[in-house]
C-alpha cells in the first residue's frame, strides 16, 4: 500500500508565499479546474445547461464571470472559441468535472483539469509594475474580471484581474510552476 502525500505545484506540503516591498506573491493550490467545450450544434441547450451548471452565463473573449455558492467562489473564464475553464474551491468542488458533466450532459465536453494548472496571485499596490516587466499584456488597463492569455517567460499563461492594480492571478501549466514562480519573484525583486 502506498502512502501518497499531496504536494503543491511548487513541491511543498503547504503553499509558498513571499512579500517583496508590498507585493505578495502566493501559490494558490486549493482550486479545482475543469475545461468545458460546447459541442457542435448545441448552442441553445449549452447556454441553458452551462448557466444551470455554473450559475453564470459563459463569458465572451477576454472576460470571466464569477458566482458565490455558499462560502465558495466559482469562476468561469474564456479560453478559446466555445471553450472555457471553470475554477472553484477544491474543498467544495473536488469532483468539479463530474458535477459539471451531470448537468451539461450532451451539450458540452467536460475534462478534469485538476493538477494540470498552477495559480499564483500577486497582491499589492505595485502588482502592475511587476506584471509590466513579465508580460506584454496591458495589466494597467485591466478591470475586474478581465482575462487574457499571454506569454510569461515563454510560458503561455492566463492573467486574470481580480481587482484593478491590486490583485491579479497568473495561471500556468503545472509543469512550469517552479520556473514561473521564480521568475515572478525575481522580477518583483528587480522592479520594486
Amino acid at each position: 500500500m502506498h502512502d501518497l502525500v499531496p504536494l503543491t505545484p511548487l513541491g511543498g506540503d503547504s503553499a509558498q508565499s513571499e512579500t517583496i516591498k508590498g507585493v505578495t506573491i502566493s501559490e494558490m493550490p486549493h482550486f479545482a479546474y475543469a475545461s468545458m467545450a460546447m459541442r457542435q450544434g448545441r448552442k441553445t441547450g449549452f447556454q441553458r445547461a452551462a448557466k444551470k451548471a455554473t450559475g453564470v452565463t459563459p463569458p465572451p473573449p477576454g472576460e470571466s464571470a464569477s458566482t458565490k455558492t455558499g462560502e465558495s467562489m466559482l469562476t468561469v473564464f474564456w479560453t478559446g472559441v466555445e471553450q472555457w475553464i471553470i475554477e472553484a474551491s477544491h474543498a467544495d468542488y473536488e469532483n468539479l468535472a463530474a458535477q459539471l458533466s451531470r448537468t451539461l450532459k450532451e451539450n458540452a465536453s467536460v475534462t478534469e483539469q485538476n493538477d494540470g494548472w498552477a495559480r499564483f496571485d500577486l497582491q499589492g499596490k505595485d502588482c502592475v509594475a511587476v506584471l509590466e516587466r513579465l508580460s506584454a499584456a496591458d495589466s494597467a488597463a485591466m478591470q475586474t474580471g478581465a482575462v487574457t492569455r499571454t506569454p510569461i517567460e515563454h510560458v503561455s499563461c492566463f492573467l486574470i484581474c481580480r481587482e484593478p492594480y491590486q490583485h491579479f492571478s497568473v495561471i500556468c501549466p503545472r509543469s512550469f510552476a517552479k520556473h514561473l514562480y521564480h521568475s515572478i519573484v525575481m522580477t518583483a525583486k528587480s522592479a520594486l
